[in-house]
């Protein structure tokens, strides 16, 4: 969350020409807002949806954004294995410039949301960095030399 998965994933599939799909927003299209799917039918619903929407978006091919919590179903994990990942980081610091509460199930509630998300970040870390190829930390660059960068990475993996 905060990283910046869909200003970055823009940006790199117009560099590489190619479509970009958002997993988040096709869900949302199909189903509805992320926190009304949380809050009626659970987690576990939801992911599930996340689940096939990626399995779809990679079927398609072209830049694929996901939802920072993809990772946590191994049959998603199991789909990403067979395509080239990008793990974007941030620092807390950085993060906490980029996100809010409005939107992001996760992090809704009582808690600071910061303190939330480096929770969750801690959580899940060990799955990105076993799902990715390469990591870029978006904390301080801007968006569109990362882009830059992961698009020339590609062209070197083709």
């Amino acid at each position: 969350m905060g990283a910046g998965k869909t200003s970055v994933g823009r940006r790199v599939a117009k560099e590489l020409g190619v479509a970009f799909i958002d997993t988040d927003r096709r869900i949302v299209a199909a189903h509805g807002p992320i926190p009304a799917i949380f809050a009626e039918h659970g987690e576990d619903h939801f992911r599930a949806l996340e689940r096939d929407a990626v399995a779809d978006a990679l079927e398609e091919g072209g830049v694929v954004s996901l939802g920072g919590g993809a990772v946590v179903t191994a049959q998603t994990r199991e789909l990403l294995r067979e395509h080239p990942v990008v793990f974007l980081t941030v620092t807390a610091e950085a993060v906490a410039l980029r996100i809010g509460g409005a939107g992001r199930p996760l992090l809704a509630g009582d808690d600071d949301p910061v303190t939330r998300w480096n929770q969750i970040y801690q959580e899940r870390r060990g799955w990105y960095e076993e799902v990715a190829d390469v990591t870029f930390d978006t904390s301080h660059r801007p968006m569109r030399r990362i882009a830059e960068e992961i698009a020339a990475w590609r062209r070197e993996q083709a």
